[in-house]
């Protein structure tokens, strides 16, 4: 069973342009690199706490998960998007070292992306969002809808689509 949580990060990083339309999305982080998925996205935001592995998968595919009685593949982002695993701390966040989850749905099938911590739910205004950058690492560009120059920080903004659909065992797409 994996612990749902109604917390992020205590800072706010709310973008707000009265009179402009606004997407909101849920960041995350791993390393220190800041992504964003649209909040319509998102069933769940969870800490997983025993994620059994599965024979045979992607490296991608860290295991599953049992939330609420249904069965969730956990998806690697760090993995997937082709960094260095990460380094244990001894004050892991999480307790468990296993990262925070993300809950998404696709194909009628739920996810949870494993990153490094949850950021917030940020509304930003749509005139400031930008094609990928051409010094965007061309994996994440793979798996990119594009990006927002934030005051602080450059916001890739994951297609959900894209990022889950993993190589399957058999060779076909």
């Amino acid at each position: 069973m994996s612990q749902a949580l109604a917390t992020t990060d205590s800072h706010d990083l709310t973008t707000t342009h009265p009179g402009k339309d606004l997407e909101d999305f849920v960041t995350f982080f791993v390393d220190d690199q800041m992504f964003g998925i649209p909040v319509l996205k998102v069933q769940d935001i969870l800490t997983p706490e025993h994620i059994a592995s599965i024979p045979l998968a992607p490296a991608e595919v860290r295991g599953s998960i049992n939330l609420r009685g249904r069965i969730v593949t956990v998806i690697d982002v760090r993995v997937r998007l082709g960094l260095k695993p990460k380094k244990k701390k001894s004050t892991e966040t999480t307790g468990t070292g296993k990262g925070m989850g993300v809950t998404v749905e696709h194909g009628h099938d739920l996810y949870t992306l494993l990153v490094d911590r949850i950021g917030d739910v940020m509304g930003l205004a749509n005139d400031l969002f930008e094609k990928n950058p051409a010094t965007l690492d061309l994996k994440w560009r793979e798996f990119s809808m594009g990006v927002y120059r934030l005051e602080k920080n450059l916001l890739v903004v994951l297609d959900i689509e894209r990022l889950l659909n993993l190589p399957r065992a058999d060779g076909r797409d």
